[in-house]
């Protein structure tokens, strides 16, 4: 069963009984982590209860039978018995594929796992089959969480400004989990003052957004070919847990973004309206270095760049690559490339 994208919340917090198996996968790490908890608190009432919930970790088995064999054993306490299984990969799909011919009505298989192409058996497997789900979880890019961030705030009775908004958006994508945790330490410091309105200044000084401003630098410098700043950006961004995969995706976007523009100015649209199509808007502080990477960047070297970092991006999934090392080494390389 594949739960389309409008059904994926519903599903998340009421999984139908006669599921036997979920997948949860895709690369934003948070939001799995959150859709994950919510499904095991429906299925069992205590998620720490030995006697009916069993963790394990498929790279830890000796073979992926094991997860049968936990879903198969009847609960001691009663009731539902979930399985959770971290580290999902196509190697549990044979086995998943043979217990799905009689699986056991009392358990439940909830596996969490990285992304998925298409072609991945273990999600065709679950997207096929009648008592198998598939959710994906998407990283939420700043237009998604313009929203995110809106009602999350007014269920609180908050109010913010857009140049806040618009900042919180473009620095907290990426992450589900780290943007709704970024709005609970920012509410908790703002409190009842000022009418519980938030500014610029609450959001950029306040909201304990540990990197944000690094992400900029980071960005920013990787634009203008200055390896040191960027090196020393990215570098800090790593030490404050910042997984280099969402660092890559989000220089990528400054790229895309850059792509964007320039596609329609040679269309002979204004350089204002061609700024104006962006969305979420540019945040007004990098405006000006924004445009000048328009006038630096030719269309042809934006391509190439987005390229490498879609190459980056796959090789950072294969095994024996260390993305932290790939990007590392593109950033380091910066001032051999000709962006003339």
């Amino acid at each position: 069963m594949k739960v389309p994208f409008r059904d994926i919340k519903t599903f998340a917090h009421n999984p139908p009984s006669n599921i036997a198996v979920i997948l949860v996968y895709g690369p934003d790490y948070g939001l799995m982590k959150e859709r994950i908890e919510t499904m095991a608190k429906k299925i069992v009432p205590d998620i720490t209860d030995p006697f009916n919930v069993s963790d394990l970790d498929l790279e830890a088995l000796d073979h992926p039978s094991q997860i049968i064999d936990e879903a198969n054993t009847i609960s001691m306490m009663g009731g539902k018995r979930l399985v959770r299984v971290r580290s999902g990969a196509d190697k549990l799909t044979a086995t998943l594929k043979e217990y799905l011919q009689a699986p056991n009505p009392d358990a439940v298989i909830l596996i969490e796992a990285g992304e998925m192409t298409p072609r991945s058996t273990l999600r065709k497997l679950c997207e096929t089959h009648k008592q198998a789900a598939a959710l994906p979880c998407y990283v939420e890019e700043a237009q998604d969480l313009v929203s995110f961030i809106s009602k999350t705030l007014q269920e609180y009775v908050y109010t913010i400004e857009r140049d806040a908004q618009m900042w919180l958006a473009d620095n907290l994508k990426g992450d589900h989990q780290r943007a709704k945790s970024e709005l609970e330490k920012l509410m908790l410091y703002k409190g009842n003052l000022e009418g519980k309105h938030i500014n610029l200044r609450d959001a950029m000084e306040s909201s304990g957004l540990s990197g944000a401003q690094s992400m900029d630098d980071c960005i920013y410098a990787v634009a203008d070919r200055n390896v040191k700043v960027a090196l020393k950006s990215f570098e800090t961004l790593l030490q404050d847990g910042l997984p280099s995969i969402a660092i890559l995706r989000a220089i990528q976007n400054h790229f895309r973004r850059l792509l964007q523009v320039k596609n329609l100015m040679e269309s002979g649209v204004s350089s204002a309206e061609a700024l104006n199509t962006l969305t979420p808007p540019l945040f007004f502080k990098v405006k000006d270095k924004f445009c000048a990477h328009i006038r630096e960047w030719s269309i042809c070297n934006i391509y190439d760049t987005i390229r490498i970092l879609s190459e980056i991006e796959g090789k950072s999934k294969t095994t024996g690559y260390d993305s932290d090392v790939l990007l590392g080494q593109f950033i380091a390389q910066l001032q051999m490339k000709n962006v003339a």
